[in-house]
Formats: C-alpha cells, sequence, structure tokens
C-alpha cells in the first residue's frame, strides 16, 4: 500500500521552470534544455520532466516528491483565490535545499531584489566556494558555514552584500558550532524551530519562514513580506482584518495563526501558490 501511495505521488508532474522561477533558490541557470543549480556542496541537473541527476550523487527530494499534492491542494484549496493560482501553475513544488546556502540566500533578501541576491551569492560562490566542472560547464559550490565564519567582515563585504556581511559570518559562526544542529530542527515542533533560527542575527519572522519552508520541512511557515501583506490586503483583507503594511512581531505571530487555521497545515504552499500568481501579474522579473 505505502508502495503504491509512493507511486501516485511521483507521478504527479512536476513544473521545473516555474518552481525554479518563484522566488524560492537563486543560484540557478538554464543551458538548453536542462536547469542547472547550486545545492551546497553539490551541483544539481534538472531536466524538464523534474528529473534530477548530481555532481555528487547524492540522494535529493529537491522537489518534494514524497509529499502527497494532491492531499495538499486539496487541503489549501479554500477559496477561488488559490485554486486559481493553483489552476494557473499545477506543477508548482516547494523545493527542499540545502539548509546553510538557504539560511545565506535569506539573510541576503532582506531588502533586496532577485537578480541583486543572485549576482550577490554568486560573488560569495566564487570568492569562497570550490570551483568544479559539471556537464562540460564551470560551476562554484556554495561554501561551507565553517569556510565563511573564517572569512572577514571585509572579504564578505567584497561580494556585495554590504551591512549583511556580520550577519552572514555571524551564521556561519553558530551553524558551523557544535552547539547548533541545524538538521535538528526538522524534527523540531514550527515553533521552537522558529525560535532556534531566530536566534541567528539577521534573522526575523519572515527570514525564518522562508528557511524553514524551503529547506526544514515546516510546510505550516507562510513568510510574509511586503508582497504577502500586499497580496492578503488584495483578496483577503475581510478574512485577515489586515490594517497596516507594515507588522509588529506579535502581530505577525497572530496572523500567522489565522493564516494556518484558515489554509490548513500546508499553509506554505498556499503561500507558494499565491506569491507565484501575484507576481506574474505584475510581470516581475524571475532568474
Amino acid at each position: 500500500m505505502k508502495k503504491l501511495l509512493y507511486d501516485m505521488q511521483v507521478k504527479q508532474p512536476i513544473d521545473v521552470e516555474n518552481s525554479i522561477n518563484s522566488g524560492q533558490v537563486f543560484l540557478w541557470k538554464k543551458n538548453d534544455k536542462y536547469w542547472y543549480g547550486i545545492n551546497g556542496q553539490d551541483v544539481l541537473q534538472v531536466d524538464e520532466y523534474g528529473k534530477i541527476k548530481s555532481l555528487k550523487n547524492y540522494k535529493t527530494d529537491f522537489f518534494r516528491n514524497k509529499d502527497n499534492f494532491d492531499k495538499i491542494i486539496k487541503s489549501i484549496s479554500k477559496d477561488k483565490i488559490v485554486k486559481n493560482a493553483v489552476k494557473k501553475y499545477p506543477g508548482l513544488r516547494i523545493t527542499k535545499q540545502d539548509p546553510f546556502q538557504c539560511i545565506i540566500s535569506f539573510i541576503i533578501s532582506s531588502n533586496s531584489n532577485i537578480q541583486k541576491i543572485k549576482n550577490n551569492l554568486e560573488n560569495i560562490s566564487k570568492r569562497f566556494g570550490e570551483r568544479i566542472e559539471y556537464k562540460d560547464q564551470e560551476f562554484f559550490l556554495f561554501p561551507n558555514a565553517r569556510i565563511l565564519s573564517k572569512a572577514s567582515i571585509n572579504e564578505i563585504k567584497k561580494c556585495g552584500v554590504g551591512y549583511r556581511a556580520e550577519f552572514i559570518k555571524e551564521a556561519a559562526k553558530i551553524i558551523s558550532s557544535e552547539k547548533f544542529k541545524i538538521e535538528n530542527l526538522k524534527t523540531d515542533s514550527y515553533s521552537d524551530a522558529k525560535k532556534k533560527m531566530c536566534i541567528i542575527p539577521g534573522i526575523g519572522n519572515k527570514v525564518a519562514d522562508c528557511i524553514l519552508l524551503f529547506s526544514l520541512d515546516k510546510l505550516e511557515a507562510f513568510p510574509l513580506d511586503r508582497w504577502m501583506i500586499r497580496i492578503l490586503e488584495k483578496y483577503y483583507s475581510k478574512k485577515f482584518q489586515l490594517n497596516t503594511k507594515t507588522i509588529t512581531e506579535k502581530q505577525y505571530e497572530i496572523l500567522h495563526k489565522k493564516i494556518v487555521d484558515y489554509f490548513g497545515p500546508y499553509a506554505g504552499y498556499a503561500q507558494q501558490f499565491l506569491f507565484k500568481m501575484e507576481r506574474e501579474n505584475y510581470r516581475k522579473k524571475w532568474l
């Protein structure tokens, strides 16, 4: 029975193009019919059907094939807004990416845009990562936490990250310490994992939720940035009673609870469909 259920799930179509171009990942590029992406200490090659090959031959469920997608879509489809978004991007998936790379990516993302985040991360990889060749192409792996923890603030600043350089170095020091076991956060509750994540300088509610959603299996995480606040105001103003474009920590917590009560335990998927739909409506650039 379990094998039959798994087979049903992996046959669900993945829209690779839209999943990559949805604000989750940044160190990706398309070459001919394949997408290539840096995922920590590995390079992934993905074809149009979501089949993955990798430099290190690591096993990865990058597009979350093991999720029961039919169950998730049924769970989050509470209204015509989400139903329309799902209909428009039926194969959109949440990624399960390297946690440390995800942490640095979203620390950098604060008050930035996708192209600048991509450039900053590429600079970090070129300056501190290992150069390799894969499929006749040059790539730079993302440096691990230990390497970045030993870099100077000035060296990190040369990557174009500005004031975030101190946050990046401090995050690397914490993640590389024996006291902080990032993989353990996957088995923690959402609340406990978020508290631990927010200990890291440069990580607040929104950044923590991105990291928890895109790398640590917390599918109830619902990142609330200016785009999502705008979306909630536009489509759900009566339901969630938003009266401000910026929200305090306490308001964030209260709003998140309302969102999860409404969309359910897979609220993060609802967030991703809504985010993708609205940015496409505004014709915003991706990778």
